[in-house]
């Protein structure tokens, strides 16, 4: 709730201090709403492994996907939970908990899953990544693509990442 008073204490009971024009009152809520129609590139890549980790999708397991997945960039496990919270809150996972395990202290996990909407904005999602890379790949050419993927299958970061032009001069 924001709350905008200049002063009037009798009628809002805000205990503010006046403004300099003495006016009114205006209490009212800001919020914003969630944006389903798209999603950002960090938000796919956590959908994404909840896709691939199915009955196995909770908040450690879904961190370690993400760095397989965002390789060279570190990711933190706090950016996993709140990217986690926000796609909840856009209708785009659900999360329950599980039964507290043995292994765990007696404590549960929470699970998460994809929601319908999420798979929808997923695929869409990685259609236009699948675009996106296959304009690159022709405007780059086939060598470069190889020697990309080549890179990045031995856990290197592929060439031009750290500085300078993506693409061999």
């Amino acid at each position: 709730m924001l709350h905008l008073c200049n002063g009037h204490r009798a009628v809002c009971g805000c205990s503010r201090e006046p403004g300099i024009d003495g006016g009114t009152c205006f209490p009212y809520t800001v919020g914003q709403m969630a944006r389903v129609d798209s999603i950002g590139q960090f938000e796919q890549l956590v959908l994404t492994a909840i896709l691939d980790l199915q009955e196995q999708a909770y908040g450690v397991t879904i961190h370690s996907k993400v760095e397989e997945l965002a390789r060279p960039k570190g990711v933190s496990l706090g950016a996993v939970y709140v990217t986690l919270d926000r796609l909840e809150d856009k209708g785009l996972v659900a999360s329950w908990l599980s039964d507290p395990t043995p292994e765990r202290g007696g404590r549960a996990k929470r699970c998460y899953r994809l929601e319908a909407l999420g798979e929808r904005v997923l695929r869409e999602s990685a259609v236009t990544a699948k675009r996106v890379w296959e304009i690159i790949a022709e405007a780059w050419g086939q060598e470069w693509v190889r020697a990309w993927e080549k890179d990045w299958h031995k856990g290197r970061k592929p060439a031009g990442w750290a500085c300078g032009p993506l693409r061999p001069a």
